[in-house]
């Protein structure tokens, strides 16, 4: 889905860890994600809204193909990659169970691209890390409008979808997890 061939996951990793440890969670891989019974966020950007509203295309069908209901996902719209903390924070508190941030900040010649992109980033770990709802960022950071047509194409290459997937694969990861200060039984 993304990397090269170099950098992808062996497939075969999860069997082998499985055999050396006692529990293990998360090995399903982002293309089984199973998002059934998942109330999911996604707040867009509205700048580079036409690589914003792609993101979002495949942002909804990573969350289809996730077998997430149409009825439990939200739309939050933002002016730009720098309103989606908030954004992802009124969202992450409302009761959901992940937010996938989607937003497109393209290189231009001042140092906007360094401010929005690195406050945006930062922003959106801090949500994640004070409410415990994963939020994935789904913003594109790129040189120039050629590589964020790129990666945002309506086919499994869009970062829409890979955000939206990793969403799903986080949530129903975490909600597996035996809850903090108890030993539960080993799954993923």
């Amino acid at each position: 889905m993304t990397g090269s061939e170099e950098t992808r996951l062996d497939p075969g990793t999860f069997a082998r860890v499985r055999a050396r440890v006692g529990r293990q969670f998360g090995e399903r891989p982002l293309e089984e994600a199973d998002g059934r019974g998942l109330r999911v966020g996604l707040a867009c950007a509205m700048f580079n809204g036409n690589i914003t509203t792609r993101l979002l295309d495949g942002a909804l069908e990573g969350l289809a193909l996730a077998a997430v209901e149409a009825n439990d996902v939200t739309v939050l719209w933002v002016p730009g990659a720098f309103e989606l903390p908030l954004a992802a924070r009124r969202l992450a508190t409302s009761g959901l169970d992940a937010v996938v941030c989607l937003g497109a900040v393209v290189r231009g010649e001042t140092a906007h691209f360094e401010y929005v992109a690195g406050e945006c980033a930062a922003g959106l770990a801090r949500v994640a890390l004070e409410t415990g709802v994963p939020v994935v960022l789904g913003v594109q950071t790129t040189e120039n409008l050629t590589q964020a047509l790129e990666r945002s194409r309506p086919d499994e290459t869009n970062r829409g979808r890979e955000a939206a997937l990793s969403a799903v694969h986080l949530a129903s990861t975490l909600r597996a997890l035996p809850a903090a200060g108890r030993r539960g039984a080993a799954g993923a």
